[in-house]
C-alpha cells in the first residue's frame, strides 16, 4: 500500500499548538481539558509532542479497531516511550511480539485459587488505613488512599520480604514514578535526558526502586518456596511452548509493570468515588443503607461482593467517568487503513478512555455521575465502548484484581 505524505494532511491539526513544544504544555496543564476538546475537530486529529506527530482517534468504533488490531497498532508512541523506561518490557508494556508468550508467564499468578491470599492483604492494608482515620481528622485522602494501594501492591508481590519501612519507602518512591510519567510522556525526550535536578531524582528513585525488587527476587531465587504472593507465581512460571521461565530482568520488569498498573489506579478510582459520593449524598445513602444491611459493621470480604450491587455500580460509574488511565498511545507497524485514512508505518496514535466514556453517542448525559445507568446493563454489554481495561488481547491482566480491591475498600 503506498501512503503518501497528504493522507495525514487531512487529518486536522488541532489549534494552539507551540513551537517546538507543539502542545505538551496544554496536555500537562489541563489534560482532561485539551483531550475533551479534540473530537470537535472530527473523528480524528493530529497534536503535536515536542517534534512527533500523533494522531488522535475520538470515535469510538475506530478506537475499538485500534485497541483489537493489536499488531497492526502495536504499544509504542510517547506514553510507552516513556514507561519503557522504568518498566521496561513488561507485559503492559513490552512490544506485540513478546506479549504472548509473556501473557502465559504471567496468567497463572490471577488465577482464581490464589485470589484468597491477595484478598486476605487487601482486607489488612485497607482496616489499617481506616482504623486511623477519626472523625474530626483531616487527611489528605488521596495520599492516604495511594499508601493504601501500594501496601496491597507490596504486600500481594512481595508478602513478608520487606520491612514496613521498605514498604513504605517502596510506596512512596513508586508514586512519584506515577506521576512523573505524564509530565514525561508530554514533554520532548531531549527535555527528559537534561541532567535537571528532577530528571536526577527521577532515574535516582527508578534505580533504587529497581535494585531493591531485584535483591528480593534474588533472594526468593534461593529458597524456592510459594508464599502465596504474586511473587512466587511468577517464579514458578514456566512457558508452556518452550519451557522457560522469566529471567531476573523480566521479572523486575513485571514487578514495575504490575505496580504502575495496578496501585496508583486504584488509588485514583477510590479518590474519584468517594468525590462523588460527596457530592451526591443520595447516591451515599443508597451505598450506607447497603453496607449496613449486608455488613452489619463487619469487614467486607470477596464472598460479599455479589450482594452489594450499589457498591460495583458506583465502581462502574467512577471508572467510566475517571477511568485511571486517561490517553494511551500505539504505533502503527504497517501501512494500514483507519476510517477512510490511509496511515503509514511508523504513525503514532492516541486513544482515551476518557474520552470515549463520555461520549454522547454512546450514553445518554455521558458527563452526569449516575450509578442506577447500570442497574439493567453491564460492563459487558459495553465491551467495546465501556474500556478503562483496555480490550482486545491487551487488555489489563488485573482486572478483577482491581476491581476486588475497589470494592472492598
Amino acid at each position: 500500500m503506498n501512503v503518501e505524505k497528504s493522507d495525514l494532511d487531512r487529518i486536522p491539526l488541532a489549534p494552539g499548538g507551540l513551537p517546538l513544544i507543539g502542545h505538551g504544555v496544554k496536555l500537562m496543564r489541563n489534560p482532561l481539558g485539551l483531550l475533551s476538546s479534540l473530537p470537535e475537530h472530527g473523528p480524528m486529529c493530529r497534536i503535536q509532542l515536542g517534534t512527533d506527530t500523533v494522531v488522535f482517534v475520538s470515535d469510538p468504533d475506530l478506537t475499538s479497531q485500534v485497541f483489537v488490531a493489536d499488531k497492526v497498532y502495536d504499544k509504542g508512541g510517547p506514553f510507552y516511550a516513556r514507561a519503557r523506561e522504568i518498566a521496561g518490557d513488561g507485559l503492559g508494556s513490552c512490544p506485540h511480539d513478546k506479549h504472548r508468550r509473556q501473557r502465559r508467564l504471567c496468567q497463572p499468578a490471577f488465577r482464581s485459587d490464589r485470589l484468597p491470599s491477595y484478598v486476605e492483604s487487601m482486607t489488612r492494608s485497607i482496616e489499617t488505613t481506616v482504623q486511623g482515620w477519626h472523625d474530626g481528622k483531616v487527611i489528605d485522602l488521596g495520599v492516604d488512599l495511594s499508601a493504601m494501594t501500594f501496601r496491597v501492591a507490596t504486600l500481594t508481590m512481595f508478602s513478608t520480604s520487606l520491612s514496613d519501612n521498605q514498604i513504605r519507602q517502596f510506596g512512596s518512591d513508586l508514586s512519584a514514578i506515577a506521576h512523573g510519567l505524564l509530565r514525561r510522556t508530554a514533554l520532548p525526550a531531549i527535555i527528559n535526558r537534561l541532567p535537571t535536578p528532577d530528571n536526577r531524582r527521577y532515574a535516582a528513585t527508578t534505580r533504587r526502586v529497581r535494585q531493591l525488587a531485584a535483591s528480593v527476587i534474588a533472594e526468593r531465587r534461593g529458597d524456592q518456596k510459594d508464599r502465596g504472593d504474586l511473587l512466587s507465581a511468577l517464579l514458578e512460571a514456566c512457558d508452556e511452548q518452550d519451557g522457560a521461565p522469566f529471567t531476573d530482568s523480566e521479572l523486575v520488569d513485571q514487578v514495575f509493570t504490575f505496580f504502575l498498573g495496578g496501585a496508583e489506579t486504584t488509588a485514583g478510582c477510590l479518590t474519584w468515588a468517594l468525590y462523588l459520593l460527596d457530592r451526591h449524598p443520595e447516591v451515599q445513602r443508597q451505598l450506607h443503607e447497603e453496607v449496613d444491611s449486608v455488613l452489619g459493621g463487619r469487614t467486607a470480604t470477596r464472598e460479599d461482593l455479589p450482594s452489594l450491587p450499589v457498591t460495583n455500580r458506583i465502581i462502574t460509574e467512577t471508572l467510566r467517568l475517571y477511568p485511571p488511565t486517561w490517553v494511551l498511545t500505539r504505533q502503527v507497524t504497517a501501512d494500514t487503513e483507519l476510517g477512510d485514512i490511509l496511515l503509514p508505518s511508523g504513525t503514532k496514535i492516541a486513544v482515551s478512555p476518557y474520552v470515549i466514556h463520555r461520549s454522547e453517542q454512546i450514553h445518554e448525559d455521558p458527563v452526569a455521575f449516575r450509578p442506577d445507568r447500570w442497574i439493567d446493563t453491564t460492563p459487558h454489554h459495553h465491551r467495546k465502548t465501556f474500556i478503562p481495561f483496555g480490550l482486545g488481547a491487551r487488555r489489563c491482566i488485573g482486572e478483577q484484581f482491581g476491581l476486588i480491591e475497589a470494592a472492598l475498600a
